[in-house]
């Protein structure tokens, strides 16, 4: 009985060094794609997992002339702090609204992916594509300056224009009911033609015999879609979609500090901005990391939920 046992422990190694020696033989055999990894993965470690070391900050008082490791460790306190912040649910309804709203805007992307896709005027469909996906590379600088002169309340484009019909001008900037719907607005015109992207490359990849079979079978071009197209790109739905719902209080700073203003601030006020109040304004690090970690953590926590729900639905996830 022992013999056998330490022949049958013995295998263990045997068995391992053989897929290491296969796993070498594999990286040797293929050592160019490996070496075009090898940029991507150095630059995600330096700005990815290096910067983790700083995490600490967060539960730390945090000193520059003492560095991180000779500051006091503080624990939870920031934690606390923020949690006892009288702002504190009405930071998080804002920066959850807008992030919701973004998500609901979600299928836009789908079915202007659907629409071009069945476009038949080749050169009609390129001037669509180029037209929608133009705005992607225009600064969200000049996208808010944009947004800005649109909605003067004096010159803008659409107060002329409702003052062309003799109709009275909207404050469009010092209304705060307005501010959600603008944002969202005009997220949804400078991303709309970029997020098609992927849906199209996933339609490249359906296949025209399963097209022509459901032709054949009596299919007209509604039905292709409901019942082909919509049902072959799904999984690369549900993927994305998990990856908007991770990201839901991770609402981008730039946009929101550019259109926000003293009237509205009640409503665009969010994590990232009070962040940045607090921690380069105000030069309270310690707290702003504290801020930053929960805001991270809560991200994480709604990305494996909705992960684990769509796996238990639909079989298909991340992971």
């Amino acid at each position: 009985m022992r013999k056998s046992a330490n022949i049958a422990v013995g295998k263990k190694p045997s068995v391992n060094k053989k897929k290491v020696i296969h796993t070498l033989k594999r990286v040797l055999a293929h050592w160019e794609l490996y070496l075009l990894l090898l940029p991507g993965l150095i630059y995600i470690f330096i700005f990815s997992y290096v910067p983790m070391y700083g995490v600490q900050i967060a539960f730390k008082n945090f000193r520059p002339s003492l560095g991180i490791w000779g500051s006091e460790w503080v624990g939870f306190k920031h934690f606390l702090r923020f949690f006892a912040f009288p702002d504190f649910w009405p930071y998080i309804r804002n920066t959850f609204l807008i992030s919701f709203y973004g998500i609901c805007t979600f299928p836009c992307a789908v079915i202007f992916a659907l629409m071009l896709n069945e476009l038949r005027n080749e050169k009609f469909k390129k001037t669509v594509q180029m037209i929608t996906y133009a705005p992607h590379f225009i600064s969200t600088v000049v996208v808010c300056g944009m947004v800005l002169l649109f909605l003067n309340t004096s010159y803008g484009l659409f107060n002329n224009v409702r003052a062309f019909f003799d109709l009275e001008p909207i404050k469009w900037l010092e209304e705060k009911a307005y501010f959600r719907s603008m944002y969202i607005i005009s997220g949804i015109w400078s991303g709309l033609g970029w997020g098609t992207i992927i849906y199209l490359a996933a339609l490249a990849g359906v296949s025209p015999e399963l097209i022509e079979a459901a032709r054949i079978d009596g299919a007209n071009r509604f039905d292709i879609i409901r019942y082909v197209n919509i049902p072959t790109i799904l999984p690369t739905i549900i993927i994305m979609f998990i990856m908007n719902c991770g990201s839901i209080l991770s609402v981008g700073f730039e946009k929101i500090f550019l259109l926000q203003n003293s009237f509205n601030l009640s409503v665009s006020q969010v994590l990232s901005t009070y962040t940045y109040n607090i921690g380069l304004i105000n030069a309270q690090y310690s707290y702003s990391s504290a801020i930053g970690l929960f805001n991270t953590l809560v991200n994480i926590s709604l990305l494996i939920i909705v992960n684990m729900i769509v796996k238990k639905v639909s079989d298909v996830s991340l992971w």
